[in-house]
């Protein structure tokens, strides 16, 4: 059967402080939004509806930059969850199969805990994701007859017996669509809040005779964000997660704590990662690489045996193919770096191809940005690049090339050539020796005037 996702990205989201819409706070690189996507692309969903509401074109925009397919409902009061669900009606109007109900505040429902829902709705007409609360405050609690659901009940209607219910409701919900709207037809408000509480169709169903089941999960995945401090621990929440992950599948951090992963980051089994390193988005590294210390990577590849840092940043569209090394102060950016290419320190280059064995000197800069456009270099096989070369793009340095160091190279290089473009040395003797007398004279002239 189809399962169609529907997410709840309406809320404002006051206790953040912030003018940036709740669902797009940021947790190892990606909106919170994009964390509740990809829970649910476990079930391999054929529709994806995103109801938003405050900030609602940021938050769309943010829905279909990660996911093209996703449809957009707007809610544009916000009456409760029963009603911010009932937005997705149009767009999934004829569909034919099972939907889902995330948060795009609640990021870290396990891939897994989905499945169990998906298999669950084979004995239920409904089921409710919930989970055992160490406190369980003001969650709404799930009053269960053995195996059966009987009905949610929020907090704030609860009598004193139920809320001893350690048994809480995350908020995520499985049935089949056309039932969901339909059951949600026929939720009213009259409750303490005054809202139309998605909860209440666990009740509808049940005096329908429908069938109403729970799963369980660990609590620390129906985490919520609400303010900057929830939102720091979820940070750290996901950090220690990921690192726990590395090292199992036999990444070397040398000091787990400091090294930071973003949501999507890759790394092969006997990679090295040293201390205080951080990946941004869109990171591979394959195996046996090692990135060494106070090194930032973002939308990068590393291929296998590669070396990176110490204090090295790798930007986007950077590709390091086998054996290359990008050693400490070097910047590497829509660049790619062919086998066994070495940039070893104080260099940058950007809209480059560098052949495979060159050798970039230190100080070594692609001039690729003439205030306008970006221009490519090309640097070839086994090329040897002197120290403190400026090499202005558009410009090709040929195979087993060489430049001397101090070099401007403004024209292309051809293949086995010295290029050297620096202007001649001129040395007058004993000037330093005068020039320097003159000045201290004149120092001490303007001193004894200050007086």
């Amino acid at each position: 059967m189809s399962t169609a996702l529907i997410i709840l990205a309406a809320g404002q989201g006051t206790r953040m402080n912030s003018d940036l819409p709740k669902v797009l706070h940021k947790i190892a690189g990606a909106p919170m939004l994009v964390h509740a996507i990809r829970s649910g692309e476990v079930l391999e969903p054929s529709r994806l509806v995103v109801v938003t509401g405050h900030g609602g074109e940021a938050v769309a925009a943010a829905a279909t930059a990660y996911q093209p397919m996703a449809e957009i409902a707007v809610q544009s009061e916000q009456k409760g969850t029963a009603h911010a669900v009932a937005q997705a009606r149009t767009a999934l109007d004829g569909f034919d199969g099972d939907a889902i109900v995330l948060y795009g505040d609640t990021p870290f429902i396990q891939p897994e805990t989905l499945e169990k829902m998906q298999a669950a709705r084979q004995a239920h007409d409904i089921v409710v994701l919930g989970f055992e609360a160490a406190d369980p405050g003001r969650y709404g609690r799930l009053v269960m007859d053995g195996e059966k659901l009987e009905r949610i009940v929020e907090f704030k209607d609860a009598t004193d017996e139920e809320r001893q219910i350690t048994l809480c409701n995350s908020g995520v919900v499985a049935a089949r669509a056309d039932l969901l709207f339909d059951l949600i037809d026929g939720v009213g408000n009259d409750n303490a809040s005054g809202e139309y509480y998605l909860t209440d169709i666990v009740g509808l169903a049940r005096s329908r005779g429908l069938s109403a089941g729970a799963v369980t999960c660990d609590e620390a995945e129906t985490l919520g964000i609400n303010s900057r401090p929830e939102l720091a621990r979820a940070e750290a929440k996901f950090q220690d997660r990921a690192r726990a992950e590395a090292l199992e599948n036999g990444v070397t951090l040398a000091a787990p704590d400091t090294v930071f992963f973003a949501f999507d980051t890759v790394i092969g089994r006997d990679t090295e990662v040293e201390q205080n390193v951080v990946f941004g988005p869109d990171v591979t590294v394959e195996s046996g690489a090692h990135i060494r210390a106070f090194s930032h990577l973002e939308g990068c590849h590393v291929s296998r045996g590669a070396t990176v840092g110490p204090y090295a940043r790798l930007r986007p569209g950077a590709e390091l193919s086998e054996d290359v090394k990008v050693g400490n102060f070097v910047e590497i950016k829509a660049a790619r770096l062919d086998r066994g290419a070495k940039v070893s320190h104080l260099s940058y280059v950007g809209d480059a191809e560098v052949g495979e064995d060159a050798n970039l000197g230190a100080g070594t800069v692609t001039c690729n940005y003439d205030g306008v456009m970006k221009h490519q270099t090309r640097i070839g096989a086994r090329a040897f690049i002197g120290s403190s070369t400026m090499l202005v793009a558009p410009v090709s340095v040929g195979d087993d090339a060489m430049t001397g160091s101090g070099s401007v190279i403004t024209e292309d290089v051809e293949p086995g050539a010295l290029a050297i473009g620096r202007a001649r040395q001129v040395t007058k003797p004993g000037l330093a020796r005068r020039l320097f007398e003159m000045l201290k004279q004149q120092k001490a002239k303007r001193d004894k005037g200050a007086q």
